[in-house]
């Protein structure tokens, strides 16, 4: 049976020996990115290419890795890796008429220029958060924690918790709605609500 591990313990296995941390994250881990790449590209080979493709990169910059949080960085990379093999391969949207406005072989390059300026655009703007509302804000988006789980960890309400997401999601709908009002096709995900 595998040994499982905390991000705090494979984050100080970063510190005192990076290759063992990375072995002990590939173990840990390569399903759950394979997964992450795999909900974007649907093949099982390509998705298993890019996930071991994201922990040589991490294993290459082991030494400058600063890392808070494992599975959000992962997450991240996977997100990433996978955006840039689409723009590299220029592939298209399997059934184009489920999107509206696509109407020119140039688009799904267009759309996936538009959709890394977006990201891009998010990462600035979570970045420019106040530091305890950009926390909660990742724990609950890209951790995927309850608000609940939050509280209990950063030793806040539940209430408080509520608060700073809505700051959150209130200040990047302002700062994003030009991309958001300009014909984008989809809003991300974590600003649904």
């Amino acid at each position: 049976m595998q040994e499982h591990y905390t991000d705090e313990a494979l984050l100080a296995w970063l510190k005192k020996d990076a290759d063992k941390a990375i072995e002990l994250l590939f173990r840990q881990y390569y399903s759950y990115v394979v997964k992450m790449v795999y909900r974007v590209v649907p093949q099982a080979m390509v998705a298993e290419d890019l996930a071991q493709d994201i922990f040589f990169e991490m294993w290459r910059r082991k030494d400058q890795l600063n890392v808070t949080s494992i599975r959000a960085y992962l997450r991240r990379a996977a997100l990433n890796r996978t955006l840039n093999y689409l723009r590299d391969r220029k592939i298209k949207w399997e059934d184009d008429k489920e999107l509206p406005g696509l109407q020119s072989e140039d688009t799904p390059t267009l759309q996936t220029m538009e959709t890394a300026e977006l990201e891009q655009r998010i990462e600035q703007a979570i970045d420019q958060l106040p530091e305890r509302c950009r926390l909660v804000f990742v724990l609950s988006r890209f951790d995927e924690l309850s608000y609940q789980e939050i509280a209990d960890q950063l030793g806040i309400s539940v209430k408080t918790v509520e608060n700073q997401i809505s700051k959150a999601l209130k200040y990047l709908r302002i700062v994003l709605q030009p991309y958001l009002s300009g014909g984008l096709l989809f809003l991300p995900p974590f600003l649904w609500f």
